[in-house]
């Protein structure tokens, strides 16, 4: 159950990132026009799209963790036996928790510290850009502790993907 919702969630976000990159590519590229052909340009789709690219990045990060595809290295857990593995997830999993809440207390810091900070030529909250960042550790911290219920269960974790798979197939 809780696997397919958050398939759902993520299919949304990966739809979301579409739009944003769409739009960043189509503010970036009109803007470029603007500038060398009619020697005029949009002044605020400059930093539109950097909030957008900080948009994309941060949750692109929770669909790519989702999708285990996220750089690992696990040559030592290969070699240890059954028991050793599961241990080491487990304590790779709660030192991931532990991250997670500390970038998540930044981040959070940091959004409320900007919201009243407008950008210089939109006048956007800055807090919103750093939101990003917020709900990135969240979707983060919520995929690891799924993962970690799953290890404590004795559920052997899903397979990454290799190089020449797809992560998302």
């Amino acid at each position: 159950m809780i696997g397919r919702t958050a398939d759902r969630v993520l299919a949304a976000a990966e739809a979301l990132l579409a739009l944003a990159l769409a739009a960043m590519v189509v503010m970036v590229f009109g803007n470029v026009v603007l500038r060398y052909v009619f020697d005029s340009g949009i002044t605020v789709s400059e930093e539109l799209s950097r909030f957008l690219f900080v948009w994309i990045t941060f949750i692109g990060a929770v669909v790519v963790m989702r999708r285990g595809g996220h750089l690992g290295f696990d040559l030592v857990v290969r070699m240890l036996p059954g028991v050793g593995r599961q241990a080491c997830r487990i304590v790779s999993d709660l030192l991931m928790l532990l991250c997670c809440g500390m970038f998540l207390r930044g981040a959070w810091s940091q959004t409320l510290l900007n919201l009243d900070n407008p950008a210089p030529v939109s006048g956007v909250p800055l807090g919103w850009a750093y939101a990003a960042a917020v709900l990135s550790a969240v979707g983060l911290g919520l995929l690891v502790a799924a993962d970690l219920i799953g290890a404590l269960r004795g559920q052997d974790p899903p397979e990454p993907p290799t190089l020449l798979e797809d992560p998302g197939a």
